[in-house]
């Protein structure tokens, strides 16, 4: 198991003979190992930052992943685009879930806090539980408590805002909550943090617990996810030919993630709806944040996001910022239009447009056009999500990627830049799930041509409905030993 963790997707002949040609081309061969590992790597472990509100949660966030992205304002409520980030800590890396986005709304505090800890938990491998330290464990933070002990994930306790040797008592105090050690941090100052970090590796799996379905035979996993009353809920409904999930104007109908399995097309499905936040006016940022928190949840799960989007409205920056998640998440993806029962011509014209400016960077993904109430063209779901599947799980042998890569190369060279032209020497593809490529190269390769790659990779393998990562590793300068001897 270990081996094939530091070889990729390789077996043991390509990997030897993959690595004698890096070596040959003058390449370290460490650098290569670790390039393929980096690269061939299945999802990440997750963890999931809660906390009541105002201890701090976004600063501890910013502190782990090492740059200012979560806001941090005073007041509660601040909205984000994004509620994952990836961080590394002594060599490994991890997905950061941050709660701290919305904090109180008409169910209450302590409701809310514990909606918001729910979900984040619901994807999480390992949890950090944020304490302040100066103020003591509350009554909100004892409820808190109670749901990780029912969740059974690791918790690694944070006593937030300990700024000195006087504030180690107050964290002290916090072993009543029975959760063991807490550990001081001031996650403004970065005191302690790497202590926790370190505690947080060790509840961390190296890689996630979730095997994904065909590992274990089991169903396969499919996110219906979409902006608020986009149809998720009547889609389910439909599929499931019965009413499993209560279709709702009201804000909040559907509080859990439902997990149904239903078969179609002769086979079983783990469908997880993620429906039921519903905008109302004075609710529409925590409305909007907590359903970028389930989105986020049920994308971790799933193997297959099917995106719905509302054909009646124009393409939104909210769809938008739902298909970059599911797509920096590196799932295989299906776009399903919605309610294209309700079209007339002049809109149907206007959405084509709008589809191929809006809907670029997936242009690769299967799209079905649906009705969930009235089940038009239903049956082509399951056809769209085994496309998108078979994708996802490609694999491109090394020694035939590398006979494609030489006639691109030859055909289409990289410009020349500063007098230089870097070529790429060879590649291989480290891991599927979706496919990862290594390209190993004499120089920089811009954005442009990277992309050109991509796109001719997907011409001539198909990978239809999944993301393609590229990575490449550039050769260190051989001239730059010759120039010391002289």
């Amino acid at each position: 198991m270990n081996d094939q963790h530091d070889q990729g997707a390789l077996g043991d002949a390509e990997y030897a003979e993959f690595m004698e040609l890096a070596a040959e081309e003058g390449f370290d061969v460490e650098d290569v190992e670790g390039a393929i590992q980096e690269a061939g790597h299945g999802p990440l472990p997750v963890l999931a930052v809660v906390g009541r509100p105002n201890v701090g949660k976004s600063t501890l966030v910013n502190r782990i992943i090492g740059r200012r992205e979560a806001v941090v304002e005073d007041k509660p409520g601040v909205t984000r685009d994004r509620v994952t980030y990836e961080a590394e800590w002594a060599g490994r890396r991890f997905k950061v879930v941050d709660t701290g986005g919305w904090e109180q709304d008409v169910l209450g505090l302590d409701a809310s806090v514990a909606a918001q800890a729910e979900y984040a938990i619901e994807a999480a491998d390992a949890v950090v539980f944020v304490v302040d330290a100066k103020v003591g464990a509350t009554d909100t933070d004892e409820a808190v408590v109670r749901l990780l002990r029912r969740a059974g994930k690791p918790v690694v306790l944070c006593a937030n805002k300990v700024d000195g040797q006087s504030g180690e008592a107050d964290a002290a105090s916090l072993w009543s909550l029975g959760l063991g050690q807490p550990h001081p941090v001031s996650s403004l100052h970065g005191r302690g943090t790497g202590d926790m970090l370190d505690a947080v590796l060790e509840a961390l799996p190296e890689a996630p617990a979730q095997t994904f379905g065909t590992a274990v035979g089991g169903p396969r996993r499919i996110a219906l996810i979409g902006r608020p009353n986009v149809g998720k809920s009547s889609l389910l409904n439909k599929v499931a030919k019965e009413d499993r999930v209560v279709v709702n104007e009201l804000a909040g109908t559907t509080r859990d993630p439902v997990d149904e399995l239903i078969e179609l097309g002769g086979v079983t499905w783990k469908f997880v709806d993620t429906a039921g936040i519903r905008k109302k006016v004075h609710l529409q940022q925590g409305a909007d944040y907590y359903a970028s928190l389930r989105t986020a949840a049920a994308v971790e799960k799933a193997e297959v996001a099917v995106i719905l989007i509302d054909t009646t409205e124009n393409i939104s920056v909210q769809d938008q910022r739902i298909i970059t998640m599911a797509v920096e998440a590196g799932r295989a993806i299906v776009i399903a239009y919605n309610k294209w029962d309700d079209l007339d011509e002049e809109r149907r014209y206007y959405l084509e447009r709008e589809i191929e400016t809006e809907m670029q960077q997936v242009a690769w993904a299967p799209r079905v056009n649906v009705s969930a109430l009235t089940g038009r063209h239903m049956e082509k779901l399951v056809p769209a999500i085994e496309t998108a599947l078979a994708g996802w799980e490609t694999r491109i042998p090394t020694g035939r990627l590398n006979a494609f890569l030489g006639e691109v190369v030859a055909a289409h060279p990289h410009p020349i830049r500063g007098g230089k032209q870097p070529r790429i020497l060879f590649g291989t593809q480290a891991g599927s799930k979706p496919p990862r490529f290594v390209l190993f190269a004499s120089g920089f390769l811009e954005h442009g041509y990277r992309r050109f790659i991509e796109r001719r990779l997907r011409e001539e393998f198909g990978f239809e409905g999944t993301p393609i990562h590229i990575s490449v590793r550039v050769r260190e300068k051989r001239g730059a030993q010759y120039k010391k001897k002289k």
